[in-house]
């Protein structure tokens, strides 16, 4: 993978932009005023990052996946040591595919779109090939299987697979003691 280089990270004018930032320069990045980067934030090859009126704001410890899409004009937010996998799908906004035209070419007038913000807690995980749509809450260390759609709030460290993704297991909260041991480990570092 081939990352953007510190000086081409600034001439983006991201709205913030953490420590050990990681860009692909093969993924693609509308309106950086309205992204902000945590610290240690990666962003694979191929991703689409487009943020709207709501901005995107990722924490710090987020990795969205190679083939990746983040777009829309509602809010979108990664908790800290949240990620997506490859070829996730995640929108904030949605054509109405039912009372109103589609697509971008159309006059709004003629568009019913509906938008509503999506946010991942800390420690949320989305499998390969699933589908976030607009309002769809990941609480802490929701866990969201390959293959999967969601739409609406998700339980706090629970796993959830299936279009649409239902609940089907707990996950562990091991994670929580884990993550202390990495920061821990960082302050030492330091």
């Amino acid at each position: 993978m081939t990352w953007l280089t510190n000086d081409e990270l600034m001439k983006m004018e991201f709205g913030s932009l953490g420590k050990n930032v990681l860009l692909s320069s093969k993924a693609s990045y509308y309106n950086t005023k309205n992204i902000y980067l945590g610290d240690n934030t990666r962003i694979d090859d191929f991703c689409i990052i487009s943020a709207g009126e709501g901005g995107i704001r990722l924490g710090r410890n987020v990795h969205i996946s190679a083939l990746s899409s983040v777009v829309g004009q509602a809010p979108i937010e990664f908790g800290d040591f949240s990620g997506i996998s490859n070829k996730v799908a995640l929108f904030s906004s949605t054509d109405d595919f039912i009372k109103g035209m589609t697509n971008p070419t159309v006059p709004d007038r003629f568009r019913r779109v509906k938008h509503l913000p999506v946010t991942l807690g800390k420690h949320a995980v989305v499998g390969s090939n699933s589908v976030l749509l607009p309002g769809s809450e990941l609480a802490e260390g929701a866990s969201v299987g390959a293959l999967s759609v969601v739409r609406g709030k998700l339980e706090p460290w629970s796993v959830y697979l299936g279009n649409p993704a239902k609940r089907i297991m707990s996950r562990s909260r091991k994670i929580l003691d884990i993550e202390q041991e990495l920061l821990l480990s960082e302050q030492v570092e330091i």
